[in-house]
């Protein structure tokens, strides 16, 4: 079967696009060597803006080639539901309402915990939070806990190598947290209606695995962790979502998230409670700390961008996909997504016509296990770069300092799947 040029353009624009992303810390030092041009290098150093950028070059060069009209019916062809679903759970959950009870009843169970309070408080963000995915969805769970850990663990003075460990936990727990619920993880959405999976298979076959591997994972990092571990600090985030909101503000907000939560399948609905939740926030402006509103633009440009370049790469992933054997398909998933998005490659999957139910699995198996190993890899991970990157050298995430610290909780993920 031969491919077009457009194909092959966009399958090299896909792969400039990734080797921008692993380079990306190379442009934050560019513009500190030359300050002339800071504003450019600081620019193409923003890991959320890498896809984005690729994506408008696809287009303007589908344009060239085929014209305007095509080039203009394929970005419309797309759906950007996922984007702005991102874009709006994380200005929800970002806020000071939100944040403000998930901290408090961390808080309270770090207290009764027969350990000290800061080492609990972290080993419930990581545990804790990414499992309570399952309900609230990942993307919202991902900024809870980024912001709750953020003045903790993601601090300049803690070493990179913590760091990027704890950022590894986080992101493959995350992952795997929300694979209790057919709703929740947007690999598992890709595929339950199609597969007919619903909430109690996903508990039964991927679940309960998951669980223990988010617990084992969590236990690891907040023993590495325990001699960086210090309070919440006067005046962070974390000090800031404790100050005191009037219950009925707070019902509001959890009120506001949870239709969005229920609506994330259709934009009009959320996009409209989003318009709700902004003008509640102007009305009760004394109860709110500044909204998140650039970091989950950033997301959402990142998240849109992958979309635009993603739909030009089946003619290439399907094939190498559907010819895999079930562990194969496994390992292939495992190392697919670090250079694509988890739920491309279970759509994919979606779309092979009699694969059998163990393929089924390991196919979600791998691509949820993988999640965590570089930016791309599931569609929280560009929220918790956007809200932590701030803690690490040059406010840049490195691709291979992120690899190295997710690859001990990826094997305990996949041996999870695989063996338990």
């Amino acid at each position: 079967m031969s491919h077009t040029p457009i194909q092959w353009i966009a399958a090299a624009i896909f792969a400039v696009a990734l080797l921008h992303t692993f380079s990306a810390r190379q442009f934050e030092r560019l513009s500190h060597r030359y300050p002339r041009h800071a504003g450019l290098f600081h620019l193409l150093g923003e890991v959320e803006v890498v896809f984005g950028f690729w994506a408008i070059v696809l287009v303007v060069s589908m344009a060239l080639l085929a014209g305007g009209g095509s080039a203009l019916d394929y970005a419309e062809s797309r759906n950007y539901t996922e984007p702005l679903f991102v874009f709006v759970v994380m200005v929800i959950a970002a806020s000071r309402p939100v944040l403000r009870t998930a901290m408090s009843l961390v808080d309270a169970l770090a207290r009764l915990a027969p350990v000290p309070t800061p080492g609990a408080r972290a080993w419930l963000g990581l545990a804790a939070v990414p499992l309570l995915g399952s309900l609230i969805t990942e993307p919202a769970a991902m900024t809870i806990a980024a912001l709750m850990l953020a003045p903790q663990v993601f601090r300049p003075r803690v070493a990179e190598a913590v760091k990027y460990l704890a950022l590894g936990v986080l992101f493959v727990n995350v992952s795997i947290g929300g694979t209790l619920t057919s709703y929740a993880a947007p690999p598992v959405l890709m595929v339950a209606t199609t597969w007919q999976w619903d909430s109690a298979f996903m508990l039964a076959t991927f679940g309960w695995k998951a669980a223990l591997a988010v617990l084992l994972n969590a236990s690891v990092a907040t023993w590495v962790l325990r001699k960086h571990l210090q309070p919440a600090a006067a005046g962070d985030a974390g000090a800031a979502a404790r100050e005191r909101v009037p219950l009925p503000v707070v019902a509001v907000h959890l009120g506001l998230l949870a239709g969005v939560v229920l609506s994330a399948h259709h934009p009009v609905v959320f996009l409209g409670l989003f318009l709700m939740f902004l003008g509640f926030t102007q009305a009760y402006e004394r109860h709110q700390s500044p909204l998140i509103i650039k970091e989950a633009l950033l997301v959402g440009f990142f998240l849109a961008g992958l979309v635009v370049l993603g739909g030009m790469q089946q003619w290439w992933l399907q094939p190498i996909v559907s010819a895999l054997a079930p562990v194969a398909l496994f390992l292939g998933a495992l190392g697919l997504t670090a250079i694509t998005d988890n739920a491309a490659l279970t759509y994919l999957g979606s779309l092979i016509v009699g694969i059998s139910d163990e393929s089924k699995y390991m196919l979600v198996a791998g691509a949820v296990a993988g999640g965590g190993l570089s930016v791309i890899a599931n569609a929280p991970n560009p929220a918790g770069v956007a809200l932590l990157r701030r803690g690490f050298a040059d406010e840049t995430i490195g691709a291979g300092g992120l690899l190295l610290g997710a690859l001990g909780p990826t094997a305990v993920a996949a041996a999870a799947f695989l063996f338990l």
